[in-house]
């Protein structure tokens, strides 16, 4: 299975070369690398670059500034088109998405079952790994928040660490996506399900990032929060005007 791993970056060179070694090690041979970055001012950039001249499985996009995460996985997803992979990926550079689950991924991408692969931390044998009380319940409580909004039976709608079958992101309308932060991962899941697509949960262990600094904010979760309810609301407005 020809497949692409989009890897978003914004000030990660303390771990983007143990990161994409991990990576490559954990993948089949067919497995390629896209590093997407918005222009780190810590010379992350350059670091891929160089990292991309040793290794002909390793990609650089380089973007004008930092753009965000949705717009950065949707040109990660459109390169990954244009090129024919097959599967594609999303994974964070910092290690909180752990590249020994990658084996498990590809397990049930060869089984033919799924059309989407999530890494769930909230079916058996997920978890998370040195997190505190407030931010497990805060997780929790927004995937239960977008299953009482949205249905469709995911444990996990949060999470980051997914892959998807060309199809499945031929069929959604990347083009048309509204969300930013990690609520363009709640709309993702949510528009797979609307398009048909069978999503299986694999379970992860979400490990807390070895270094650097989070990108959680205030304003994402507040966009999560209220993006889940518009996502419900424009697709039934969408099924009554059809």
């Amino acid at each position: 299975m020809k497949t692409l791993i989009c890897i978003p970056t914004y000030n990660e060179r303390e771990n983007l070369e143990a990161f994409t070694s991990a990576v490559l090690a954990s993948s089949p041979a067919t497995t390629e690398i896209l590093v997407i970055d918005d222009n780190s001012p810590d010379g992350t950039g350059a670091l891929a670059d160089a990292i991309a001249a040793r290794n002909s499985r390793v990609h650089v996009l380089h973007r004008a500034g930092k753009l965000g995460l949705a717009t950065a996985y949707l040109e990660g997803f459109r390169w990954g088109l244009e090129r024919d992979f097959e599967w594609i990926f999303e994974m964070d550079a910092d290690f909180s998405h752990d590249p020994a689950h990658l084996p498990e991924f590809h397990a049930v991408m060869a089984s033919g079952k799924a059309d989407v692969v999530c890494g769930s931390r909230y079916v058996p044998g997920g978890g998370v790994s040195n997190w505190s009380r407030g931010r497990l319940l805060l997780s929790r409580a927004g995937s239960l928040y977008s299953e009482l909004w949205l249905g469709g039976g995911i444990k996990d709608w949060t999470g980051g660490f997914n892959v998807w079958h060309r199809r499945a992101l031929a069929r959604m309308g990347l083009s048309s996506l509204r969300s930013k932060g990690y609520a363009f991962q709640i709309e993702m899941k949510y528009r797979a399900l609307l398009t048909g697509a069978r999503l299986i949960e694999t379970p992860i262990v979400f490990r807390e990032r070895r270094a650097g600094h989070s990108k959680m904010s205030g304003s994402i979760v507040r966009e999560a929060i209220g993006g889940v309810a518009l996502l419900r609301i424009r697709s039934e407005f969408d099924r009554l005007f059809a």
